[in-house]
């Protein structure tokens, strides 16, 4: 099977072509840590993986993207791209979730213990997702605080993500318990992870696990009974 895989949900921008079969087994990727930007950069990147390999659009077997925690405009530029080639292609496109790429890592390192993976957030907020120690989700991504944490964290627990030393050092454990401090995924851990989701159950939808800082506009509208 082989896949394009896309990034664009943190400060990351990245694609990659990932073929697993045994005749044209292949893997490239262009990733760049920009911050801000991926809609400018993100054609550029699929454009040179697809020459690279020597992929043309119709060789591929369905479109993987990042589906958050993530920025909302990284998202929405990631997503759109991802759908519209699946639309035009009539491909399945696959989303996989930025702390499940991160835990894909980091889980051979953990010697099996649990593991959380925790992006940095506001305050002492973080996203996270607890997983065991196959990098499997163990419960639900969702927004704690360090507080919350401290409280219900399994014991042994590893951690990795952005926000790793900032858990650790908020609950006492030990420096060596962080396995990363990745602030995004490898994008062959996300094509990886695309190679054998569900299209079905992996739906190419943003998680967004708080509502937008924006709040609308109201200064001038006139209000109707």
């Amino acid at each position: 099977m082989r896949v394009l895989a896309i990034d664009t949900a943190l400060a990351n921008c990245a694609a990659a072509v990932l073929d697993n079969g045994t005749d044209k087994a292949c893997f490239t990727a262009f990733d760049e840590e920009i911050g801000r930007g991926h809609a400018e950069r993100l054609m550029d990147m699929i454009g040179e993986v697809m020459a690279e390999t020597s992929t043309v659009f119709s060789d591929l077997d369905r479109i993987v993207v990042t589906v958050g925690p993530g920025s909302f405009t990284g998202l929405r530029v990631g997503l759109s791209v991802a759908r519209g080639f699946g639309l035009v292609l009539e491909k399945p496109v696959v989303g996989i979730t930025t702390l499940a790429a991160i835990a894909r890592s980091a889980a051979p390192k953990a010697q099996g213990a649990p593991l959380l993976v925790a992006l940095t957030g506001k305050g002492d907020e973080v996203y996270c997702q607890e997983f065991d120690h196959a990098g499997e989700p163990a419960g639900e991504a969702c927004v704690r605080t360090l507080l919350d944490l401290a409280a219900t964290l399994p014991q042994g627990i590893r951690l990795a993500g952005s926000a790793a030393e900032k858990v650790a050092s908020a609950l006492g454990l030990p420096q060596d318990w962080i396995l990363s401090t990745n602030g995004f995924p490898e994008i062959r851990d996300v094509a990886e992870l695309g190679l054998i989701a569900d299209p079905i159950s992996s739906s190419p939808s943003p998680l967004y696990l708080r509502p937008p800082d924006a709040t609308p506009q109201t200064k001038g509208r006139i209000e109707r009974q």
